[in-house]
């Protein structure tokens, strides 16, 4: 005769709760892991650095021996600006792009079935290449006392914050591009491709007014960098000493004649980051 053998209880198992707080704490985790990587990567952070230099200090004060100046802004300080916010360009697109390497390597598969939603590492993804961005673009604002521009508290505070907003949103850019790009050998050249035409049309290296040819004038005004260039160009205007008030080299941007004022700047640059964000979030969603 045979006995049944016993039921065998099992224990309950607690999952931890999916509502905001787990979300932000998904968030918090890539977020600080990009600032971790960045801190260890030395050559990462000196190599950084080069590029804004040289278009500052070389660029900059070699064209001001010809370019004239305008009413006490010599092109170095007119550079400046632009200098900054391509500056952080380069190293939020890069940072975002990073992803590609996780996909590689087998961590972004770990990331993806996480038991979080794909949307909270995106936005830590933008955050933490935001953040990596900002700290270089206040290393970079170190140097404005070299171009005649004051170490205003007002100024460094508003430079810090609008150099934010810019890497988010070429971070979100950088994101939408590396979703659907397999290889690091395929994402280096097509970001290379994407942000040359950006930095070159967004009014970082010459006057946005002037004689400049009619479809530069149009294309410029399409490309969303621009205004985040503007923005900052006439906060560090603002604050320049009496006297010099720019000349020929304050042509910030206009619609059909009517200067754009900088609080719409801002809200472009937010506007345009939000949307790129959204679709990246959509892609992630689908990526298996």
């Amino acid at each position: 005769m045979t006995t049944a053998a016993p039921e065998l209880e099992i224990a309950p198992v607690s999952t931890p709760g999916r509502g905001w707080g787990h979300e932000l704490r998904a968030v918090k985790v890539v977020w600080k892991r990009d600032l971790i990587r960045f801190r260890n990567e030395r050559a990462r952070i000196f190599s950084s650095m080069m590029q804004p230099l040289l278009f500052l200090f070389v660029l900059g004060k070699g064209l001001a021996a010809v370019v004239p100046s305008g009413n006490g802004v010599d092109y170095a300080t007119f550079l400046f600006p632009g200098v900054l916010i391509t500056g952080v360009m380069f190293t939020a697109v890069f940072s975002a792009i990073s992803i590609v390497w996780d996909r590689e390597f087998g961590f972004l598969r770990e990331m993806l079935v996480a038991p979080v939603r794909r949307s909270s590492i995106v936005v830590g993804k933008c955050l933490g290449s935001a953040s990596i961005a900002t700290i270089q673009g206040i290393a970079i604002l170190t140097l404005c006392g070299l171009v005649g521009i004051p170490y205003h508290p007002v100024l460094l505070i508003g430079a810090t914050l609008l150099t934010f907003l810019v890497a988010f949103t070429i971070t979100a850019l950088g994101l939408v591009m590396a979703v659907r790009v397999q290889s690091v050998q395929t994402v280096m050249p097509v970001m290379q491709l994407l942000l040359t035409p950006l930095i070159f049309l967004s009014g970082s290296l010459f006057p946005m007014g002037g004689d400049i040819p009619t479809w530069l004038s149009v294309v410029s005004k399409i490309n969303p960098i621009s205004y985040g260039v503007d923005a900052t160009r006439t906060l560090f205007f603002h604050f320049l000493p009496d006297g010099a008030a720019g000349g020929a080299l304050v042509g910030g941007i206009t619609w059909l004649g009517w200067p754009v004022p900088p609080w719409l700047d801002v809200l472009i640059v937010m506007g345009t980051g939000a949307a790129l964000l959204a679709v990246a979030c959509v892609l992630f969603s689908k990526t298996e």
